[in-house]
Parts: structure tokens; sequence; C-alpha cells
């Protein structure tokens, strides 16, 4: 799993680097593969869920304030079809009975990361085709920086 974090984060390191980009997104989100899961948490240092690792990414690498849970992010999000996802888009799964409770940030290559569960332990990457989240895939979004402030206000509510 190591060699397939490293491998994608080697991949978007070699994209062309320009202030803000989409490619940000993903390439921050892959460094924090490892990072501790905790509850309720937003920081890497001290553990992050899933909803508070997607802010703590989108806050860092796109300035981004997204809602604090999963189910607002997806709210706040534009819907996209499986096909179109691109890196940086998200993915949302039903893991606890209950649509979009669970993100992630898609990579390419069916391949996303994310905060997994205390019982995985950190950050990982995961495949959208693995039995597990193939079941439970409830949708995708895409991100879409305001362009007013009264846009920003509606986003990071």
């Amino acid at each position: 799993m190591k060699a397939v974090a490293l491998f994608l984060l080697a991949t978007l390191l070699a994209l062309p680097v320009r202030a803000s980009t989409p490619e940000d997104i993903p390439m921050y989100a892959v460094s924090l593969v490892g990072s501790p899961y905790r509850l309720g948490g937003t920081s890497p240092e001290t553990g992050l869920d899933c909803s508070g690792f997607v802010g703590h990414v989108f806050r860092q690498a796109a300035g981004v304030v997204l809602p604090r849970d999963s189910r607002a992010i997806s709210e706040a999000a534009q819907p996209l079809a499986q096909a179109e996802l691109q890196p940086g888009d998200l993915v949302f799964f039903n893991t606890l009975n209950r649509a979009y409770s669970h993100v992630g940030i898609y990579l390419g290559d069916d391949r996303f990361v994310h905060a997994a569960s205390s019982r995985t332990g950190s950050v990982m990457v995961s495949s959208l085709s693995d039995r597990y989240w193939r079941e439970r895939f409830d949708g995708a979004r895409r991100v879409t920086p305001p362009s007013t402030p009264e846009a920003a206000d509606a986003v990071s509510e």
C-alpha cells in the first residue's frame, strides 16, 4: 500500500507547478497517507477523520473552507457522474447505513485517498473497485471554489 502511495505522490510531483492548481489537492492529500485516524480529528498531527481530512486538504491546498461533516460537504459540492471523476473530486460512501457517511478524495486510476476508520488507523489509498467500496459508493461531487464573497460564505457554513 505504501508503494502505491509513493508512486501516486511521485506521479503527482511530476506535474507542472503553479499556484493553487487542481493538482495541488490530490498531491497534498497523498502526502498525508499514514497520518493517524481520530474520530472528530481535523489535524494531521493529532489525527483526522474522513471529513476532517477532506476539509484540511481543501483548506491547505486550495484555500476553500468546507463544512465539517461528510453529508454537509456533499450538499455544498456539485454532483457529477462517476465517469466524470477527475483527480481532486470527492467520492462518497454509505458506511454507516446512512447516505454520504464517508468521504474521500479521488486520485485518478480508480483510486481515492481517505481517513478510513479507527480500525485501519490512518489515512490510506483505496480502490473504488474493491468490493467493500464499490458496494457502498454513494456518488461523486466536485468542489467549485466560490467566485463571490456571498458564495464563499455559503460554502463555509
